[in-house]
């Protein structure tokens, strides 16, 4: 990748430029943040989980409709994605009372909401990434109300997915964070998933322990981060079972094995 051109850099990928025009390479870090980057680590195998984890999702997302800037992996580490105009907003959809929603209002943890709940979050580090309301975002020209009409529809039909998906395999969808992209094709603007979906994006719970199989495992100090990582990435179907050798780190299904 040293001689890729780098086009940004976040907390847990960067980016490069593409082969062809119009794609980047966007590649999976080791590096695990938490409270606006307050809190950092660097998990071993964490990158190479979420490359394939996002990648099954990205997938399945779009087996049903849903557009993203996925094209292909390239490697353990890397994908082929399309170059979106990212729009400013973090899109989270709550199913369960946790986190930031269980505190602001006074919510038993884990309660199940009334109905699931959209929440847009203004993506700036410096400003801790604030809740904002519709009225802000059209205000602000982040995005129109139709796009926003859209985001909310699109976010929906994630969740319906995610939720099927992880209460497939005895996972609890708590909550999730998603990210929107224009893509320009000639006069027409279309919007796509970017970003990633994986367990630094998602809160899931399993079913009948209630352990914790996400992020929270870092930000609450509960060790066994990249451990439960794989778990969901191993019950999804994307590593395979290694018995009695020993083996270190996740262990990756090739297309041929899926």
């Amino acid at each position: 990748m040293a001689r890729r051109k780098q086009i940004y850099e976040g907390k847990a990928k960067i980016l490069f430029e593409g082969p062809e025009p119009g794609t980047l390479i966007q590649y999976f870090k080791d590096d695990a943040t938490a409270f606006n980057n307050q809190k950092r680590a660097v998990l071993e195998g964490k990158g190479v989980l979420n490359n394939r984890i996002s990648e099954f999702i990205m997938l399945g997302l779009e087996r049903i409709g849903v557009p993203t800037h996925f094209i292909r992996r390239l490697n353990m580490r890397e994908q082929l994605i399309r170059h979106v105009e990212i729009i400013p907003l973090e899109v989270v959809v709550r199913n369960v009372a946790a986190g930031s929603i269980a505190k602001r209002l006074g919510l038993e943890e884990g309660s199940a909401l009334p109905r699931s709940v959209i929440e847009f979050y203004y993506k700036n580090d410096a400003l801790g990434d604030p809740m904002v309301a519709e009225e802000h975002i059209t205000a602000f020209n982040w995005a129109s109300p139709q796009e926003i009409d859209d985001m909310m529809a699109l976010a929906l039909r994630i969740n319906d997915f995610l939720a099927g998906l992880f209460a497939g395999v005895g996972i609890r969808l708590v909550d999730f964070k998603v990210e929107f992209g224009r893509q320009y094709e000639g006069d027409m603007v279309r919007l796509v998933v970017a970003d990633e979906i994986s367990p630094d994006s998602c809160r899931l719970w399993d079913m009948e322990s209630g352990d914790i199989m996400d992020k929270d495992r870092f930000r609450k100090d509960l060790g066994g981060v990249t451990e439960a990582y794989r778990e969901v990435a191993r019950r999804l179907g994307v590593l395979r079972d290694v018995e009695g050798q020993g083996a270190r780190g996740p262990v990756l299904v090739t297309d041929n094995e899926k």
